[in-house]
């Protein structure tokens, strides 16, 4: 998931590599006058994927679970695959809020999607007190907010075939040191890789702790 600029060059130089292309974001329109928006046949033009309704996108671009929703309908018109972000605050985790909130993104976010497209789309739960802070959630919190709040979420939404089958990440200061420990529980299908992800043998180490 590169910055724009980069995706143009990057979808040359993964063809055929097996390995999928992503954006880290778009806007819910297919056209218009929005200066400084990406479209979402600009996206589909080059990626596979695409991020939606990430926490710097929600904290400093002011973000709600109901842009994120017409961006979500906007993906499903367009065939991406979106990788939607939810997760608490400090304030809020400290509260003891992570349920309520998270629920809340979820339902808010993702309602109104056909449950086809639904099943293809991949949730990641990003604590906002996790990310780019070293602190990351512990694996069993993890899990919990995976198979105890999204998993049903999700069921409530489509159904709990549709829900088994959407694929739920985990990020927020995953390493090579930490990622084992996440990919042993049943629920955190995978990870969302911020900062390790820009250290190329980290990044390794992180993909072959999955393999395992």
């Amino acid at each position: 998931m590169p910055p724009f600029i980069a995706i143009s060059a990057l979808a040359t130089g993964l063809e055929g590599s097996g390995i999928g292309l992503g954006a880290q974001n778009m806007h819910w329109e297919e056209k218009g006058a929005f200066t400084g928006e990406v479209a979402p046949g600009m996206v589909k033009e080059f990626c596979k994927y695409v991020i939606l309704g990430h926490s710097e996108r929600r904290t400093y671009f002011g973000e709600t679970d109901e842009t994120i929703n017409r961006k979500l309908q906007a993906a499903m018109k367009a065939d991406l695959i979106p990788i939607v972000c939810v997760g608490e605050t400090l304030e809020q985790y400290e509260a003891g809020s992570t349920t309520d909130v998270v629920r809340r993104q979820i339902r808010a976010g993702l309602t109104g999607l056909d449950s086809a497209f639904a099943a293809r789309i991949v949730v990641a739960y990003e604590p906002i007190w996790a990310i780019g802070t070293g602190k990351a959630s512990s694996a069993e919190n993890a899990n919990f907010v995976h198979q105890q709040v999204i998993r049903p979420a999700l069921s409530d939404l489509f159904g709990v075939a549709n829900a088994e089958i959407i694929r739920i990440l985990y990020g927020g200061s995953v390493t090579a040191a930490n990622a084992a420990e996440f990919f042993a529980y049943p629920e955190i299908d995978g990870a969302l890789v911020g900062g390790a992800s820009l250290k190329p043998d980290e990044f390794v180490a992180i993909t072959k702790a999955i393999v395992r």
